[in-house]
């Protein structure tokens, strides 16, 4: 993997950088917790200009996130879930818990899911499943990347050679934030699941 994304950046430069996390947001599997560093290793030994590499990486995550966009809205819920089900390193029930979130959090899930793993590609579909505003979507989902991906960049550029020990620090705060997503998660259905309880026992009175 990170050959592949080293020749890339190597070809094309910060574009190369912006194509890699682009395709990271149509692919979970692909870790941006790689990409990310990597170009500003990149920028650090100077393949490519700082500020280029944090530009076009924001504008991949922007044309990824549209994308995903685009197939919830065309193909609704359950057609999506049910290519996704088919997809290699793709889980369905990641799916669900982003759609959840989405429902939960609205707007807000579109700009903090973007600095969630996993959640930060998978929220689009819900997003284009109801058809969220376009505008907002865009705009939310670049603040987002923006922050995201300039916290890694700067973390490549800053660490060099040992840029591999971000991955290190993500997958700590991946599995915290992880599990709070989750119990957030769960939290909500069981709200939903006591309110429907309640309303269906004072209907029987």
């Amino acid at each position: 993997m990170d050959d592949w994304i080293n020749s890339l950046m190597d070809t094309l430069g910060a574009p190369g950088a912006g194509i890699a996390v682009a395709l990271e947001n149509l692919f979970p599997p692909i870790p941006s917790e790689v990409i990310l560093p990597l170009a500003g290793f990149a920028a650090a030994g100077g393949r490519m200009d700082l500020l280029a590499a944090l530009l076009w990486t924001t504008a991949g995550s922007v044309v990824g996130a549209l994308a995903l966009y685009g197939v919830g809205a065309l193909l609704g819920r359950e057609r999506t879930v049910a290519i996704a089900a088919r997809l290699p390193l793709v889980k369905v029930s990641d799916i669900e818990r982003t759609e959840a979130w989405f429902v939960r959090h609205g707007s807000k899930a579109v700009f903090f899911g973007r600095m969630v793993p996993i959640f930060r590609s998978l929220i689009s579909v819900p997003a284009g499943v109801e058809r969220m505003p376009l505008p907002a979507f865009l705009v939310l989902t670049a603040l987002g990347s923006a922050i995201w991906n300039t916290t890694f960049v700067l973390a490549g550029y800053a660490l060099g050679d040992n840029w591999e020990r971000v991955t290190v620090y993500v997958s700590v705060y991946a599995k915290v934030v992880l599990l709070v997503a989750g119990a957030s998660v769960l939290a909500f259905v069981a709200a939903r699941l006591l309110r429907s309880g309640r309303g269906a026992r004072r209907g029987n009175r």
